[in-house]
């Protein structure tokens, strides 16, 4: 007579795998228990200790800002940092000082977006200055080489450009943030350090030569994340038989964040001034977490809404609703949202299903005087929190 056994009963494999019952399969293993953990559990509640005394932000989102010339990107965020009143403001993709237009500013819970935000695409249009090349690849350095320019027809500067379509290498500028040795390339530039830049896989998704006239080309490139435009432009030119550097730079996309949406800085300006007007103009083009998330997404029942926010794997059975995807998008991050549809955490899926939570978020509804914390242990189900 064959005897019937429970699933719980049938070795290891039905505990934390496939085969386990719904309820426990998502659940990582305790930790071992020594000096080690010990450390951990001290670190741990020395975080939250310091978190219980932050109060948290009363903004949370996206701002999308049309940088004009002159301020560089920390400056932009200095003034949204004052318009809001928060600390927490960091941006998606440094600007130079002479480039103009998309810079995404996130505020408040939308800073733990920003990594995600500034892998997106970006979109440009340049001006091509050709016959000297100076130190920054822009207008704002010095001529350190000049060259005479060739005859040249708006089909031959069009066929050139196109060698520079599609995966390749890149040689950034002297004048960037890159850190060579631990410091930054532009600090060594300043003062006349003389460092050899190492080249870097890049990826151009589409470039178009709008105008060819004398000294100047005029162009528009889509490029993937770490993409240097004024690297481009020198590319270019020498690749016309001269040498060139950019005298107008404007992003006019980064992801899914364009121009039409960006707010202009004079009303950022007046906001940080302490006009009530402006202050309310730009809290209103605040775009919240989950507008700004262009990815996937799930909605989850209170109890998964619960194990999200305390760090720990969301079952299946939890998942209300979820966006459709392919077996090859799994490992990709996707938002959780709760029935309300505020954002709870990001999280990748893995071969169990299981929701692993990779980012936590306070609530986006934040009284002024109550302060929030996220919860600093994620279960990552190697054993360690």
């Amino acid at each position: 007579m064959a005897t019937a056994t429970s699933p719980r009963s049938q070795g290891p494999s039905a505990v934390g795998g496939i085969g386990a019952p719904p309820e426990r399969r998502c659940r990582a293993p305790s930790p071992p228990r020594g000096r080690g953990s010990k450390r951990r559990s001290a670190r741990a509640s020395e975080a939250r200790s310091v978190g219980r005394k932050r109060r948290a932000s009363r903004f949370h989102g996206v701002l999308v800002v049309d940088k004009p010339r002159g301020p560089t990107s920390h400056d932009v965020v200095a003034r949204v940092r004052r318009a809001f009143d928060t600390g927490a403001v960091g941006h998606a993709g440094t600007l130079d000082p002479m480039a103009t237009g998309v810079l995404v500013v996130a505020v408040g819970e939308g800073t733990k977006l920003v990594a995600y935000l500034t892998a997106a695409d970006k979109e440009y249009e340049a001006t091509l200055t050709l016959g000297a090349v100076t130190d920054s690849l822009d207008a704002d350095g010095k001529v350190v080489a000049e060259a005479p320019i060739p005859a040249l027809s708006l089909d031959a500067v069009a066929e050139a450009a196109q060698t520079f379509v599609g995966a390749g290498k890149q040689v950034p500028p002297k004048f960037s943030a890159i850190k060579v040795g631990g410091r930054p390339l532009y600090e060594r530039a300043r003062k006349g350090e003389e460092v050899e830049v190492p080249e870097r896989d890049v990826f151009v998704h589409a470039l178009e030569v709008a105008r060819a006239t004398g000294d100047e080309v005029d162009f528009r490139v889509r490029a993937a994340k770490g993409f240097y435009v004024r690297s481009l432009g020198r590319d270019i030119a020498v690749a016309l038989g001269t040498v060139g550097h950019l005298t107008a730079l404007r992003r006019t996309a980064s992801g899914a964040f364009g121009l039409a949406g960006a707010v202009p800085m004079a009303l950022v300006e007046a906001a940080a001034g302490g006009d009530p007007a402006a202050r309310g103009e730009l809290e209103a083009a605040l775009l919240p977490l989950t507008t700004a998330w262009r990815g996937p997404r799930a909605t989850l029942d209170q109890e998964g809404v619960v194990d999200a926010r305390h760090g720990r794997r969301v079952q299946p059975m939890n998942v209300l609703e979820r966006t459709p995807g392919d077996p090859e998008s799994r490992g990709e991050v996707m938002a959780l949202l709760d029935q309300a549809g505020e954002m709870v955490a990001l999280a990748r899926e893995d071969e169990a299903e299981c929701l692993a939570i990779v980012r936590g978020f306070v609530s986006q509804v934040v009284s002024q005087s109550v302060p929030q914390v996220v919860p600093d242990r994620v279960d990552t189900g190697d054993g360690r929190g």
